[in-house]
């Protein structure tokens, strides 16, 4: 037989519109006022932060945690590591190399640079899409095409013209 009671009772209906609201302001507060730095633009260590965080603040909010000043504890440790491998990166150039890929060509003066497109598993028809979405129609037309640490790909073009950027609308990242 089901315990409907059980099922659609209010016994700890209260508490979790407290967590949920404490938690919610707590960590709109942490982005909105500590890792504002990359608005736009999402790294590993962003997609990682994200992940934990979502899972830290879950449990504070349905009340895994005794208190949720626990959830706030490993929420703002989580942040602490992101902020300090972000100051670690810019304060020591060498460790950034580590922390951060560098730029790597696609393209250069023409020609596909195959290695590393084989690298990043980004095939030629993505390349192709990435180059139109920046005015290009021809290889011949490319002087320089990088693919940036964040995953997006800057175009220089060889008539020493900037590549139109893509507009604002969704642009893929690899």
């Amino acid at each position: 037989m089901v315990d409907w009671d059980a099922l659609f009772g209010f016994d700890h209906a209260l508490e979790l519109v407290v967590r949920g609201t404490a938690v919610y302001w707590f960590l709109f507060l942490l982005f909105r006022l500590v890792l504002r730095r990359d608005v736009g633009a999402l790294g590993i260590a962003d997609v990682l932060l994200i992940v934990l965080i979502a899972d830290a603040s879950q449990n504070a909010m349905a009340g895994e945690y005794e208190t949720i000043t626990d959830g706030f504890v490993l929420v703002g440790t989580i942040a602490g590591w992101n902020v300090l491998m972000d100051w670690v990166g810019f304060r020591f150039p060498a460790t950034r190399r580590f922390l951060e890929p560098g730029p790597l060509p696609l393209v250069c003066d023409g020609k596909i640079q195959r290695r590393n497109m084989r690298r990043e598993l980004i095939t030629h028809e993505e390349l192709m899409a990435q180059l139109r979405q920046h005015g290009i129609e021809r290889l011949s037309q490319v002087k320089r095409a990088i693919m940036e640490n964040d995953g997006t790909i800057s175009v220089i073009r060889h008539d020493g013209e900037e590549a139109e950027a893509p507009d604002s609308g969704p642009q893929k990242t690899f």
